[in-house]
C-alpha cells in the first residue's frame, strides 16, 4: 500500500492507477507510465485522520533522512523471545526491478520462480531464480494479487475482478466481478485458502494523489465454482491474509486499524466468524500491510513505512523478530526456495521524494532474507 503524510498531519492511503476499472480483458494493454497518472473520478473524498503515535511522519527534517537499513542491505535488530543468532541474517536485493508498488510474492516451486505483482504499473512478474530472468505480463487495470491455479496457469485479482491468466498466451480471462455499484473500488491484496477459495479484499481507489475514501472495501472469497461470497464490508484497505497450520483460524489484516485480525474459520463451508485483535502495531513499526505463516505458526507482517518485517506470536499477542531492510516501504513477503526457508518481500517506489530516492536506491526492487532459522509452507492453489 500506498501512505502518505501531508503537512496537516494527516495520513493519507493511496495507490496511483491511471484507470478506475479493467475495461476489457480479452486483451492486454501496455504499461502505465510517469505520465498517464490521472485524478479519478466519483464522491467526495475526504482526508485520512492520523492516528496519534503518526502525526508528524513525513515532515522534513535538515541533513540527511534516517532510513530503515540505509546504511547496510542487512540490518537486523531486536529479536525478542528468539534464539535466532543475529550475525546468521542475510539481506539481498535480488532484483532491482524499480516496481513502482510490488506487491503479492508468490513462490512457485514447479518454476523455481516468485511470481509478484506491480499494482499502478499494472504487470504480473515472474522472476526465475535460476537463470535471475523477469517475464512480464501486461494487463488494462492495477493487478493486486496473484496466486497459482491448480488445473496450470495463475489466478489473479485485476480491477475488481476475478481472473483466470493464462501465462502462454498472455490472456486473462474474468471469472467473477465485484463491487459493481462502486465504480471507483479495485481489489488490493488476495491469497488462496487451503480449501482453494481465492480470498481478496477491496478499497477505493485514489481520486487524487494520497486521497481515499474510506469504509468502501469489502472482503469477498471465489469458491471453486467460480461463485463469489461477500463476508463483511466497511473495509478501509483490505491487506494481508493467511490461515493457521490447522486451518481452524483466518488472520487479517485491514491496515488503517493497524492491527492484526483472527476469526474462527470452518474450512469445509469457508465460514468466519468471531472476529478478534491479536496484535497491535506499535508507532514505530507504522501500517501492517502483507503477511504470510512460518511453519511454527507464527507470522510475519511487512510493514509500510516501517522498512521491516516482524515476526509475532498470535498466541500470546507478542512480537518476537523485527528484521529491517534497507527501504521504507515494504508491502508483503512469503516464503520460497527449494525447501522454503528463504523470505522474499516487496516493496514500493510512489510516494517517495527524489532525496529519499537517493538514499534507497533499492527502492521497489526485490528482497531475500536467508539464515531466519524458520520455514514457510508452500502456497495453495486456486481449485477451480
Amino acid at each position: 500500500m500506498h501512505f502518505r503524510k501531508m503537512q496537516s498531519g494527516k495520513v493519507l492511503a493511496f495507490e496511483p492507477s491511471s484507470e478506475k476499472g479493467i475495461g476489457s480483458i480479452r486483451g492486454w494493454g501496455r504499461a502505465a507510465g510517469a505520465g498517464d497518472l490521472q485524478a479519478g473520478e466519483g464522491p467526495p473524498m475526504r482526508e485520512l485522520p492520523a492516528p496519534p503515535h503518526l502525526r508528524g511522519l513525513g515532515r522534513r527534517h535538515k541533513g540527511r533522512p534516517s532510513l530503515p537499513g540505509a546504511a547496510s542491505s542487512s540490518r537486523v535488530t531486536d529479536t525478542k523471545s528468539s534464539p535466532l543468532t543475529m550475525s546468521s541474517i542475510k539481506i539481498e536485493c535480488v532484483l532491482r526491478e524499480n516496481c513502482r508498488c510490488g506487491e503479492s510474492p508468490v513462490w512457485e516451486e514447479a518454476s523455481n520462480s516468485l511470481l509478484f505483482v506491480d499494482i499502478p504499473a499494472k504487470k504480473v512478474c515472474r522472476w526465475d531464480s535460476l537463470s535471475k530472468r523477469v517475464q512480464q505480463v501486461t494487463v488494462e487495470a492495477p493487478v493486486s494479487s496473484v496466486a497459482l491455479r491448480q488445473g496450470g496457469g495463475y489466478v489473479a485479482t485485476i480491477g475488481t475482478k476475478f481472473c483466470a491468466l493464462n501465462w502462454e498466451d498472455r490472456s486473462a480471462v474474468a471469472l467473477a466481478t465485484v463491487d459493481k455499484d462502486k465504480k471507483n473500488n479495485r481489489f488490493n491484496d488476495g491469497k488462496v485458502d487451503p480449501a482453494g477459495r481465492y480470498f481478496a479484499g477491496t478499497m477505493a481507489e485514489e481520486t487524487a494523489p494520497a486521497v481515499l475514501e474510506r469504509h468502501q472495501g469489502s472482503l469477498y472469497s471465489l469458491f471453486p465454482d467460480h461463485h463469489v461470497e461477500k463476508y463483511f464490508d466497511q473495509v478501509d484497505i483490505s491487506n494481508g491474509l493467511d490461515w493457521s497450520l490447522d486451518h481452524k483460524i483466518f488472520y487479517y489484516i485491514d491496515s488503517l486499524s493497524y492491527s492484526v485480525d483472527a476469526f474462527d474459520y470452518d474450512l469445509q463451508t469457508g465460514k468466519i466468524s468471531n472476529r478478534r485483535s491479536v496484535y497491535k502495531l506499535e508507532k514505530e513499526e507504522q501500517i501492517p500491510d502483507g503477511m504470510c505463516i512460518d511453519t511454527e505458526g507464527k507470522l510475519w507482517v511487512a510493514c509500510y513505512n516501517g522498512g521491516r518485517v516482524i515476526r509475532l506470536d498470535p498466541e500470546t499477542g507478542k512480537r518476537l523478530q523485527t528484521v529491517k531492510l534497507p527501504v521504507v516501504k515494504t508491502t508483503s513477503c512469503c516464503f520460497g526456495g527449494k525447501d522454503y526457508s528463504e523470505m522474499y518481500v516487496t516493496c514500493a517506489r510512489d510516494g517517495t521524494d527524489p532525496e529519499g530516492l537517493l538514499q534507497q536506491p533499492e527502492a521497489g526492487g526485490i528482497f531475500k532474507i536467508t539464515g531466519l532459522g524458520v520455514k514457510g509452507i508452500p502456497p495453495y492453489p486456486y481449485a477451480g
